[in-house]
């Protein structure tokens, strides 16, 4: 096995349980743990916290960021590589 696709592979399963963490910390429909850090508290109910936003941007680009490893271990896979 080559260190790239190793080292892909352990990318991938890092930044799916960061993933996993940060979907967790979302507030939901009832509040969420993101509330613990800051992320409930407000103003007014339309506009959304720094906490949250910054929250909600960090997890969409781990996301981008797994979608891509995901594709590029794919090629390797398909090209033989790994």
């Amino acid at each position: 096995m080559h260190a790239l696709t190793l080292t892909l592979q352990v990318l991938v399963v890092i930044t799916s349980l960061l993933l996993m963490l940060l979907v967790l910390l979302h507030k939901g429909k009832g509040g969420g743990v993101s509330d613990m850090f800051g992320g409930g508290m407000s103003a007014s109910a339309a506009s959304s916290g720094v906490a949250a936003r910054n929250l909600h941007r960090i997890t969409v680009a781990t996301s981008i960021t797994w979608v891509t490893l995901i594709i590029v271990l794919g090629v390797f896979i398909r090209l033989g590589i790994s």
